[in-house]
């Protein structure tokens, strides 16, 4: 065959029958957070390819992926140094094992990464999804007690609405009744703070007096439980999965002030505010904040392959050396550990980050966010507006005078993204919450047709 027909048929893309595909979904697959008995009776979409900010279904019609193919895809879609990194390291080994081995893609990963990180943190740990690093960032934490001698060190403070994973250790350390209440039973015991949200708190007064009025919250809780907590663990500046819930400014740089002094350990969970979507590579850096112990995921890989990470500091690490017999080592693992194939485009979105100016560019954009927001105000069932940089969280409520929220069969998240997606943009909901959160590669064009469908689904769905 001759070359120029070689390249004609490797370019033809397969043909998918929608029906056939839909049959064969609801026939086999269970979906994560889906209500099943609904997907079996809906039409569903089926995702054959994506370019950019567009996805693409089996029957070539295009959608803005409005919310990052779930907060992890980073600079779009299909972005050719990331292809390239997954291409060439094919050629070398997809995956060996990293108990008793190393890789070359690791190893460039974590140098770099040590780099980039909150200067306190020296040393990662690498699984495959944000709850596995979160499990990890609690293991370690607690055997870091164990091996200082503090035995009775064995809680963790959380703050209500938290969300840190699915697996019973982050589930454990979780606040959200929706997600959690039926696993009641099989977590262990942790401590609870009320999280600062500001909407909905019966509070009155100036914003530096609400920042203080929940750091003395956290404190009171320090006072009485200072002896058996061993680490608080808190998203920075935005409870995501809460609904984008915004702490107020000076509350991070408080709260590590606050753990230093009862001398408590702080994990940050950055997995779905690190890498640009706060407007800086991580969240705790717009307080210039070093916690002991920070995991990362989703945007680790720019949104290709599956990699998460739990940074320690060195002293924490040290902690766990000692002789063979002493048993101190951290027994934890799993079989693909530090993956070669993502490490390796793990490490090409970093240098895309800075070969591209991804953060500097970053910054016109968030202010043309934040400037198309100011017009769903006007909206008669928009309740509240919240934004960190390229994560926003749309309120909707029944009535805006009292704040009354719509109840859970009504299903007006649902209804907002469907309508949505009739318009050609994918968007998903946390409850009455509409989320937004693009990928940072976004035009601007194409951050004003967000902003627009959005508006439009919002205001279609509530107005009628």
């Amino acid at each position: 065959m001759p070359v120029a027909s070689q390249k004609r048929q490797s370019a033809k893309r397969e043909k998918f029958d929608q029906k056939l595909l839909t049959n064969w979904d609801k026939q086999f697959i269970w979906h994560p957070f889906t209500q099943m008995s609904d997907w079996e009776k809906e039409d569903i979409l089926v995702i054959e390819s994506g370019k950019g900010s567009y996805l693409k279904d089996v029957n070539g019609k295009r959608y803005l992926d409005g919310v990052s193919s779930l907060w992890c895809n980073v600079h779009g879609h299909r972005i050719k140094d990331l292809d390239q990194a997954v291409k060439s390291q094919l050629t070398r080994v997809a995956h060996s094992t990293f108990l008793g081995l190393s890789n070359v893609p690791a190893i460039l990963l974590s140098k770099k990464l040590i780099e980039i990180m909150p200067e306190e943190l020296t040393r990662v740990f690498y699984s495959d999804s944000g709850s596995e690093a979160v499990e990890i960032s609690l293991k370690i934490a607690y055997q870091y007690w164990q091996h200082k001698g503090e035995k009775t060190r064995k809680k963790f403070l959380r703050l209500t609405n938290a969300y840190h994973g699915d697996t019973i250790g982050s589930v454990s350390v979780g606040g959200m009744d929706l997600f959690h209440e039926i696993y009641k039973p099989l977590l262990f015991d942790s401590v609870e703070v009320k999280a600062p949200y500001r909407y909905r708190d019966a509070f009155i007064g100036g914003e530096e007096e609400y920042t203080n009025d929940c750091i003395e919250r956290l404190e009171n809780v320090l006072n009485q439980h200072k002896n058996e907590i061993c680490a608080f663990i808190m998203e920075p500046l935005v409870q995501g999965a809460a609904g984008m819930i915004l702490q107020p400014p000076g509350y991070l740089a408080a709260v590590r002030q606050i753990t230093k002094k009862y001398d408590i350990l702080l994990i940050l969970d950055e997995v779905a505010t690190g890498f640009g979507r706060t407007g800086k590579m991580f969240a705790c850096e717009h307080e210039s904040v070093s916690p002991d112990i920070m995991c990362v995921a989703k945007g680790l890989t720019g949104g290709y392959l599956p990699l998460a990470a739990t940074f320690a500091t060195e002293e924490i690490y040290r902690a766990f050396l000692g002789k063979y017999e002493d048993a101190k080592t951290f027994f934890h693992g799993h079989t693909y550990t530090a993956n070669p194939l993502a490490c390796a485009v793990a490490l090409a979105n970093i240098e895309y980050f800075e070969k591209e100016n991804v953060l500097q560019n970053l910054q016109p954009k968030i202010k043309i966010l934040c400037e198309g927001l100011e017009n769903f105000r006007e909206l008669k069932h928009v309740g509240d507006i919240r934004q960190c940089g390229f994560m926003v969280g749309i309120e909707l409520v029944k009535g805006k005078k009292d704040k009354t929220p719509y109840e859970m069969k009504e299903k007006i998240g649902i209804r907002v993204i469907q309508k949505a997606r009739s318009l050609g943009v994918i968007l998903r909901p946390l409850g009455n919450v509409i989320i937004l959160m693009p990928p940072l590669g976004i035009t601007v064009v194409e951050l004003r047709k967000l902003l627009r469908v959005t508006y439009q689904s919002i205001r279609f769905v509530t107005e009628g």
